[in-house]
């Protein structure tokens, strides 16, 4: 019994990374209909962002947050400045935004590389989140608890944000139907380089809280972006819910998939995609394009 309550636990809380990695893919990729294979890059340099901020303002639990904060704001103001100069023209595009978004992402890497070194860093965990709880001989790590509650409240806002405010509904009038919501007076381009801030931001965020959890190297980001992927595919195009739904189960699959099975540990987190892909090509969520 131990053992399963352990590993759903484990799944649960590498399944919340996952979402608060992908969530924002999800909205570029199904809002604005833009394939950005860089947002792995974005998670990457989130992370040190967050490191370099640990190591000015030290390491309490509010410059952990600040350096949460500082991860999603740069990371936020990088993507809406490369959308606004390079991807803005390639909307309807397919090849041409795969083809400079993975430049991007060779880009970032390297310049990880020169201004970081090749060495493995990880974000450092305040006190209070070190250590585990104990429930009779089960140990739950705070740092994981943490994450969950993280994706939580990052889910939380999104879907207040889309569903709830003005805003939102000008985000939802635009993926609907640019040329009408554009008739009606909404901005467009601001629109979408709003959007595009905000997934970079979570992407960034997501990279500060993961590089506490896995190890943070400039090729970090190329390992990332398939399992967000992955994570879009099994939930459907632009569903927050799907994403979520989608990263609870992946990472069920990928906590019992390397304990049970090892080997196949690899085999068993994308055989979900290929039989979402094979029964429903829309995804547990998704609306036909």
């Amino acid at each position: 019994m131990e053992f399963w309550v352990m590993q759903t636990f484990y799944g649960l809380s590498y399944g919340s990374l996952l979402f608060m990695l992908a969530c924002g893919l999800t909205l570029v990729f199904g809002v604005m209909k833009f394939c950005n294979v860089a947002h792995g890059s974005f998670y990457l340099l989130g992370g040190y962002m967050g490191v370099t901020a640990l190591r000015v303002t030290g390491y309490s639990t509010l410059s952990f947050f600040l350096a949460i904060f500082v991860g999603g704001l740069t990371i936020a103001i990088l993507g809406a400045a490369i959308q606004r100069v390079f991807f803005r023209k390639l909307y309807g595009q397919d090849l041409p935004q795969v083809l400079i978004t993975l430049g991007f992402a060779l880009i970032f890497q390297d310049l990880v590389l020169v201004i970081w070194g090749g060495d493995p860093y990880r974000v450092t965990i305040p006190a209070p989140f070190k250590g585990a709880f104990h429930l009779g001989d089960l140990y739950f790590p705070k740092y994981r608890i943490f994450m969950i509650l993280a994706a939580a409240v990052v889910a939380v806002a999104i879907y207040l944000l889309f569903e709830k405010t003005n805003t939102g509904a000008r985000i939802r009038a635009a993926a609907d139907d640019e040329e009408m919501a554009g008739g009606i007076g909404i901005k467009i381009p601001l629109i979408s380089a709003g959007v595009f801030a905000l997934t970079a931001g979570l992407a960034g965020m997501a990279g500060v809280i993961g590089g506490g959890f896995l190890s943070l190297y400039p090729g970090a980001g190329l390992i990332m972006i398939p399992l967000a992927f992955a994570v879009v595919i099994v939930g459907g195009l632009g569903s927050i819910k799907g994403a979520a739904i989608a990263s609870i189960l992946l990472g069920l699959i990928d906590s019992f998939g390397k304990t049970l099975i090892p080997d196949l540990a690899y085999f068993t987190m994308y055989a979900p995609m290929l039989i979402i892909l094979a029964v429903r090509p829309t995804g547990l969520f998704g609306k036909p394009q």
